[in-house]
């Protein structure tokens, strides 16, 4: 496995890329670990890019591609579900090892050799398909492996070890709200973006939604990952954690924030002008959103593939020509061709101009 073209003896590919390739998979993360102080040692082997003195990690160019070497370190949790302290770089292979998720995650390849070195059993949980936690306060550290668990399970149709299972159990029916939910909000991301129904089925079965909402949840009826499939959106993560009915604990973006408060507003739709006039201008997010809370996916489907296709030709400028002076009459108008059109879609600009100018008489 020629990721890096660098072989060193004390150097190894750590983590998931090990796991990947022992899987036959692609993989997206490469982690090289080197015992011993990485900063002092790897800056050889191209131009630095970046330092992190505390965690003992280095950025290098090598030859045009830019590689991450970590130091091996031990780590300690001083304020459970938060961050780490580093207590030693340098330390050994072994070490450094133990701090991990699983075991699966916990195997590393000698760069120069590529020899495995397992510690802990990770080769054999690999055959045999089960993640296993290395100790049995690994969730009480780290509430967010619960979710990387998760995500772990999806990607390669892992099972959790029976223990493992009761230590995630015995956390989810006590959990330390006091926990780092930046990291809480990036497993998720990872988690929902693959855009599986079974892992929500999973999340919610298992009560691991809890780590984000304590109040009761149950899933929906619809498949989200079909109604997905069937309109891909940008922010597929938000079409699943957004029915959660305590989001609170979550730092959103603006645009993530305007995507649920916008869902949240929408009111009971029925006829098509309804539909229209509260998805229009909405991100699909929000829309799916609404079918799938509701069960009104009917709605969804009408607004997408027919009802969102239809413009009125009328402008403002078209009802000043008419001698209409602007006013807040302008949107009944607007409305009152908008609800015609959606009932004859092939009606022409004149025929709109008809309407207002009835509208008009009228007034």
């Amino acid at each position: 496995m020629d990721i890096i073209n660098i072989y060193d003896k004390s150097l190894y590919y750590i983590g998931g890329v090990v796991r990947d390739k022992l899987l036959g998979k692609e993989s997206f993360d490469i982690d090289i670990t080197y015992i011993g102080n990485a900063i002092d040692y790897c800056s050889k082997f191209g131009r630095v890019i970046r330092e992190n003195p505390d965690f003992g990690t280095v950025r290098v160019d090598v030859d045009g591609r830019e590689i991450d070497f970590a130091s091996t370190r031990c780590e300690i949790y001083e304020k459970k579900g938060h961050l780490p302290t580093v207590v030693k770089i340098g330390c050994s292979l072994k070490e450094d090892v133990m701090r991990r998720d699983f075991t699966v995650n916990a195997l590393a390849m000698n760069t120069e050799t590529g020899e495995i070195i397992d510690y802990v059993g990770g080769q054999k949980d690999l055959k045999d398909k089960v993640l296993r936690v290395l100790h049995d306060k690994s969730f009480i550290d780290d509430p967010t492996r619960i979710i990387r668990g998760l995500k772990f399970r999806i990607r390669f149709g892992f099972e959790l070890e029976s223990h493992t299972k009761k230590l995630q159990d015995e956390y989810l029916a006590n959990i330390n709200y006091d926990m780092s939910y930046k990291r809480v909000k990036k497993e998720l991301i990872e988690t929902f973006n693959l855009n599986s129904q079974r892992a929500f089925e999973l999340f919610v079965s298992e009560g691991i939604y809890k780590l984000v909402s304590p109040e009761t949840f149950e899933l929906p009826k619809i498949n989200i990952e079909n109604l997905i499939k069937k309109y891909p959106v940008e922010n597929v993560w938000l079409c699943y954690i957004g029915l959660l009915p305590d989001l609170s604990r979550l730092d959103f973006t603006k645009q993530e924030r305007k995507i649920i408060e916008d869902f949240q507003s929408i009111g009971d739709v029925k006829t098509d002008f309804e539909i229209y006039k509260a998805f229009d201008g909405l991100n699909l997010e929000s829309i799916l959103l609404y079918g799938i809370k509701t069960n009104n996916i009917k709605a969804v489907e009408r607004y997408m593939d027919v009802l969102r296709h239809i413009k009125i030709s009328t402008t403002g400028e078209d009802l000043k020509n008419l001698g209409i002076e602007p006013s807040i009459e302008y949107q009944k108008i607007f409305d009152k061709i908008l609800a015609a059109k959606l009932e004859n879609p092939d009606m022409t600009k004149e025929e709109e101009l008809e309407i207002a100018k009835r509208m008009d008489y009228d007034n």
